[in-house]
């Protein structure tokens, strides 16, 4: 199986590459092991010439598209996303909802640094 590429691994490329020309400046977001739908985030800790970023999972699709942070779980603060990123499982067979959240949730406000995962591997259970 190694070296193919699967149409799960063309699909995330894809959603990763439409992140990465949203950013104003590109952030690296490396997805894992498609068979443990491991996911790791990768971003630079604020400093002078980079904004604070951070990764919150959505309750839902309507929070996720009024980035509505109030009942959002902190998935990776400011500075996880440092060094070797900061990892993080997708256990459930259901859409997660990923955003920015730092500055107010600008970056989501904004349709930049948001995506959606829906694994369907058998990895994953259902609810």
């Amino acid at each position: 199986m190694e070296g193919r590429i699967s149409s799960a691994t063309l699909v995330v490329a894809a959603v990763l590459a439409m992140l990465v020309l949203a950013a104003a400046r590109a952030e690296r977001f490396v997805v894992g092991d498609a068979a443990r739908w491991t996911w790791v985030f990768m971003y630079d800790p604020p400093n002078a010439t980079t904004h604070a970023h951070s990764v919150y999972m959505m309750r839902n699709a309507a929070d996720y598209q009024s980035c509505n942070l109030k009942a959002a779980k902190l998935v990776a603060n400011v500075m996880q996303g440092a060094g070797s990123g900061y990892e993080f499982v997708l256990r459930k067979r259901k859409p997660h909802y990923f955003v920015c959240g730092e500055r107010g949730g600008i970056h989501c406000t904004m349709g930049q640094m948001k995506f959606i995962v829906k694994p369907k591997s058998s990895a994953c259970r259902d609810d």
